[in-house]
């Protein structure tokens, strides 16, 4: 595999285009990163001590909040590795076609990664979380909770770190949902279940098929894009290779930047989400009475949940007329999420806990004035709740009409709107993880895409056919909330482009890009699961 690293074949190799990637760096810009570092963790631990102030509780150990800086610093480095790993999977094109130099290419994605991560809806984030095992999300704050977090965590920035000193693109997105699937695995059998029984399967192939098909889109839509170019635009010097290090004319030049810039801001609201996610998990599970329940809800959305919260009532308890629940209601309701299997007991008892809910916030008033003591409580109710409609609603076995979808529907809406919020001190850290990281460390992976996929120098039109697709693809995947790979969907979009103009592809990259794709998905599983087993010993 580190064969991927060989030079170019003869006729790739002799090309006379090739930019400038080695540039010393200003001693003034590695200040200003460093100032940028340090004034982002003053910024969480400031964000973090307001929000717990503004609940009123007391702080009589400082414990769990060394343990929760350590755990924000390790997520808010995934994002910094993915980052620099999929830096150039927005900035191969435009430093090969010597639109930009690769200094201001570099910088100018990092902004608008950035900016992709502030305006990112949150729907990719809370898909992921979903796909983690439902005991484990409501314990999040005991030591299992923890293991779970560190050890998925760890073995994706392991596994990203490995491809990328190897050149490898391989796909961040692929990495993580790898390793929560690992540690689902592992906590199954840890417990004395099945493998099998420790992953939400159906939303895993939901997710596995937009990863696994992203590149196959990318490839198959670059190499129509690029020959739909050819019918529509006939000007040769858009199929040309740079001359030397002359940049392109100034409309060829626009059109690739304004690419550059579209999968840049794509890829930030797309993958920053992920460690969006991450974080709140964290969050919620240490200081469960800031970050459990959304204080800000308005007062108009609380009017609504009581509302959905009555008409999804009825609806569950005409299904589970004519059976009684004795006790508490979470195991059976639990137990459903778990297994995906109705008993007697599971309408009755999602009945009553619905009802509970409803209680808890009318004797409220606002989610801000529910107790500190019964914050986590609420809220573990609600994410369990919300789960149990999810799955209710997927199932063809229960016979729901359209209008009973509707109505549970719009109350999983109130329950998503109460516990799956994102804060905007957040968003913003992740962004500047995100944005920093992608100013580092890009060569490796630039080269690769840049010179070893095809046998010729990157054309223009080969370099806005690939990543017009691939920002197209990531934009709707984030509008559907699924994770996608960035880098799947760019380097297979430039081989589609060499394979459609007959250029031809290094045979041993594709490969190796193909092998790194395959074998991602297990062994982030098998890093996550080993992880874990030690984690939960040592919590």
């Amino acid at each position: 595999m580190t064969d991927i690293t060989a030079p170019m074949s003869a006729a790739a190799g002799s090309h006379e285009g090739k930019p400038k990637l080695d540039q010393p760096v200003n001693p003034l810009a590695i200040i200003l990163f460093m100032g940028v570092v340090g004034a982002g963790l003053l910024f969480v631990a400031y964000s973090l001590y307001s929000d717990v102030e503004a609940t009123g509780a007391k702080v009589t150990t400082y414990l769990p909040y060394i343990l929760l800086f350590v755990a924000l610093l390790i997520a808010l480095g995934f994002e910094f590795v993915n980052g620099f790993h999929d830096t150039a999977n927005a900035v191969a094109t435009v430093i090969y076609t010597h639109s930009l130099p690769a200094n201001v290419a570099v910088v100018w994605s990092g902004a608008f990664n950035l900016l992709g991560v502030l305006v990112s809806s949150g729907a990719v984030a809370f898909g992921i979380i979903s796909l983690l095992p439902v005991e484990l999300i409501l314990q999040v704050g005991s030591g299992a909770g923890f293991a779970m977090v560190f050890a998925l965590l760890i073995s994706a920035i392991i596994w990203n770190l490995g491809t990328w000193w190897l050149g490898l693109p391989a796909s961040s997105s692929h990495t993580l949902i790898g390793s929560i699937i690992g540690v689902g695995v592992a906590n199954a059998l840890m417990h004395g279940q099945s493998g099998t029984s420790g992953v939400d399967w159906s939303k895993a192939t939901e997710i596995g098929y937009a990863l696994l098909l992203s590149p196959v889109f990318g490839f198959c839509l670059a190499a129509v894009m690029l020959l739909l170019l050819k019918v529509l635009v006939r000007n040769p010097a858009l199929y040309a290779a740079p001359k030397g290090e002359t940049p392109p004319p100034w409309w060829i030049r626009g059109l690739l930047i304004l690419t550059c810039t579209g999968v840049s801001f794509a890829h930030g609201s797309n993958d920053g989400q992920k460690g969006m996610g991450l974080i709140m998990l964290i969050l919620i599970g240490t200081v469960p009475t800031a970050y459990a329940l959304n204080r800000a809800m308005p007062d108009s959305q609380m009017a609504e949940f009581r509302t959905t919260s009555t008409a999804a009532a009825d609806v569950i308890a005409r299904k589970g007329a004519g059976y009684n629940v004795i006790g508490d209601p979470r195991p059976a309701v639990t137990q459903y999420v778990s297994q995906r299997s109705i008993s007697e007991g599971t309408y009755p008892s999602l009945s009553v806990l619905v009802q509970d809910i409803s209680k808890q916030v009318s004797e409220y008033g606002t989610l801000a004035k529910v107790p500190a003591e019964k914050v986590g409580n609420t809220r573990n109710d609600m994410y369990l709740v919300s789960e149990a409609i999810r799955f209710l609603m997927k199932d063809k076995e229960n016979d729901l009409n359209a209008e009973e979808v509707g109505k549970l529907n719009a109350y999983k809406k109130s329950l998503d709107n109460s516990t799956k919020f994102i804060p905007n001190w957040v968003k913003i850290v992740v962004a500047i993880a995100l944005g920093l990281g992608t100013m580092v460390g890009w060569k490796r992976i630039v080269v690769t895409v840049g010179e070893k996929i095809g046998k010729s120098h990157l054309t223009y039109a080969q370099g806005a056919a690939a990543e017009l697709v691939a920002a197209a693809t990531i934009g709707a995947a984030d509008g559907l909330g699924l994770p996608v790979s960035t880098t799947h969907v760019l380097s297979s979009g430039v081989a589609g482009t060499m394979a459609a103009s007959g250029s031809g592809l290094q045979w041993e990259t594709v490969r190796n890009l193909a092998m790194a794709w395959v074998l991602t998905l297990p062994c982030a599983m098998l890093i996550s699961a080993g992880l874990f087993f030690v984690f939960v010993h040592i919590f």
